[in-house]
C-alpha cells in the first residue's frame, strides 16, 4: 500500500434531468467521495461552491441544467496492491508557519493510531508529508472531539509548547452543548479527577479525592429549550475533563455515551446528533520563539450547527 497527495483542480458539472431535485450538499457528498460531510458544509459556507456564478446554502436543490463549480479539494490517497486509488480524508488546515501548524480534526478520528486504530491524525500528516523532517503531536484531543489540533513541526517547538501548556501560556476554549440551564453567566469548577482503566482497556474517570487536582472554567453562550451552548476553558488537561467536570455540576455533554444522560442523549438523537457535541473552538498563546501572537479558530461542524438551529426553531415555536 502506498500513500500520496492528489489535487483536484477546479471542474465544473452540469446537472442532468437525472440529478435534479436533490439537495446541494448530498450531491457534493456524491461528488467528493471519501470527503468528510463538515468539508463539503465548509465550501459551501465559504462560497467556493458556486451554482449558475452564485453562492448557494447547502438546502438549495439542484435543477436540470444549472452549472456547479467544485472548488478543489486536497486529499491523502492510497493506493492498494493493484495500484487503485482508496481515497481518504483531508485534514483542514486552519494555521501554519516554519515551527508549527493547527489542523481541524474531525470527530471519530483518534490522534494517533495504537489499541487497534491502523492510524490517526499524526500518521495521516505523515503520510501526506514523507519529506517533512519532524511532525509531532503537541497535546490531545479525544476521538469524539472536533477541533483545533497543534502540530509541531520542530522539536524545539514542541518543547517550548510543551512548556507554555505546563505554564498555563497556552488559552484552549471549547464549545459544547449540555442538559439543562447552567445559573448565572460562568461556573468554576474545581474538583479532583482519578482515572481508572477497566478490564476492556477503556477509561473512566471520576471525582474522587485520590485524583489530581482539576480545573475548568464554564461561561454561558446561550440558553436553549432545556439545554445550554457553554464555553468551557479547562485550566488543567486530565483525561475526559470537560466531560466529568459538566456532568458532576449536573450538566452532561449532549452525545456522551460515557458520563451522559441516555434520556437527554435520545432527544438530541431526535434533533440529528449522532456524535458528541464537543468542540475545541479556538487556541491562542505568544510563541516565545517568533514573538507571534498566535490565536487560531477552528468553526463549529456543520452537522453540530444543524442541532442548534434545531433547538433555536423549537425555541421561537414556544416563545
Amino acid at each position: 500500500m502506498t500513500t500520496e497527495q492528489l489535487k483536484q483542480a477546479v471542474r465544473f458539472a452540469d446537472v442532468t434531468a437525472d440529478e435534479a431535485g436533490q439537495r446541494i450538499d448530498n450531491y457534493l457528498l456524491r461528488e467528493l467521495r471519501g470527503v468528510p460531510r463538515s468539508y463539503v458544509y465548509r465550501v459551501l459556507r465559504r462560497g467556493e461552491v458556486r451554482v449558475n456564478g452564485g453562492r448557494v446554502r447547502a438546502r438549495y436543490r439542484i435543477q436540470a441544467g444549472d452549472r456547479i463549480r467544485i472548488p478543489p479539494v486536497r486529499q491523502l490517497v492510497r493506493r492498494d496492491d493493484t495500484g487503485a486509488a482508496v481515497p481518504s480524508a483531508p485534514l483542514p488546515i486552519l494555521y501554519e508557519d516554519e515551527r508549527l501548524l493547527v489542523v481541524d480534526k474531525p470527530a471519530g478520528l483518534a490522534v494517533h493510531g495504537g489499541s487497534g486504530i491502523s492510524r490517526g491524525v499524526i500518521e495521516v500528516l505523515r503520510a501526506a508529508r514523507p519529506d517533512a523532517p519532524y511532525l509531532e503531536l503537541v497535546h490531545r484531543l479525544d476521538r469524539d472531539t472536533s477541533g483545533c489540533l497543534l502540530i509541531a513541526k520542530r522539536r524545539s517547538e514542541l518543547r517550548t509548547l510543551h512548556a507554555l501548556l505546563r505554564e498555563g501560556g497556552m488559552s484552549k476554549r471549547y464549545l459544547l452543548l449540555v442538559r439543562g440551564h447552567l445559573q448565572g453567566r460562568e461556573r468554576r469548577v474545581r474538583l479532583p479527577l482519578h482515572k481508572n482503566q477497566l478490564a476492556g482497556g477503556e477509561r473512566m474517570v471520576r471525582v474522587s479525592d485520590a485524583g489530581k487536582v482539576s480545573e475548568t472554567r464554564f461561561r454561558l453562550v446561550g440558553p436553549l429549550p432545556g439545554a445550554s451552548l457553554l464555553e468551557a476553558e479547562p485550566v488543567t488537561g486530565r483525561t475526559h475533563q470537560i466531560r466529568v467536570h459538566a456532568a458532576e455540576i449536573g450538566h452532561p455533554l449532549a452525545g456522551d455515551g460515557k458520563y451522559g444522560d441516555a434520556a437527554f442523549n435520545a432527544r438530541m438523537r431526535q434533533l440529528g446528533l449522532r456524535r458528541l457535541f464537543l468542540h475545541a473552538h479556538s487556541i491562542g498563546f505568544s510563541d516565545p520563539t517568533s514573538g507571534r501572537e498566535i490565536h487560531v479558530t477552528a468553526p463549529l461542524a456543520d452537522e453540530l450547527r444543524e442541532v442548534l438551529d434545531r433547538l433555536e426553531a423549537e425555541a421561537g415555536r414556544l416563545s
